[in-house]
């Protein structure tokens, strides 16, 4: 029998390698920009200094890409969790942190541009057409990468 070929989406590849090639393609992208104040900031109030990478911020929007395509109606806040962490204070008891909001919101708007996702009517986002077609093709090159080596 014939061997039955299925759509490589973005679940069927590892984070990492997903967020790695995905932050490639938006770097290389002429409609990602780079805010002029990314080597400037921290992403979340429990850290005391910005990412060290060049390309983190790259790095940040294809993990958002992904959160949005794996759990459609994620917004701003709920991402902020996500990505927030425990603010060590010393002798004295950690707690935890949001992260920032300002980095979050950016990415998706310039995602937003670029046509990958879009508002849900009850707040937060979500994939369009051509993003998860987007994705998809990326993911699936992943895939067969790793297939091949």
């Amino acid at each position: 029998m014939a061997e039955e070929t299925r759509g490589i989406c973005v679940r069927d590849v590892p984070a990492k390698a997903f967020i790695a090639a995905y932050a490639e393609h938006l770097k290389n992208s002429d409609k990602f920009e780079l805010p002029i104040w990314a080597d400037l900031v921290k992403t979340s109030v429990a850290n005391e200094l910005a990412p060290y990478g060049e390309d983190w911020y790259y790095i940040r929007a294809a993990s958002i890409a992904r959160k949005v395509y794996l759990r459609p109606g994620l917004g701003v806040g709920s991402l902020r969790k996500w990505y927030g962490g425990n603010n060590r204070n010393g002798v004295r008891s950690e707690h935890f942190r949001k992260a920032n909001a300002g980095v979050i919101r950016s990415a998706l708007l310039q995602l937003e541009v670029m046509k990958v996702t879009e508002k849900c009517e009850n707040g937060g986002r979500k994939m369009t057409r051509v993003g998860q077609q987007d994705l998809d093709r990326i993911a699936a090159s992943v895939f067969f990468d790793a297939e091949e080596e």
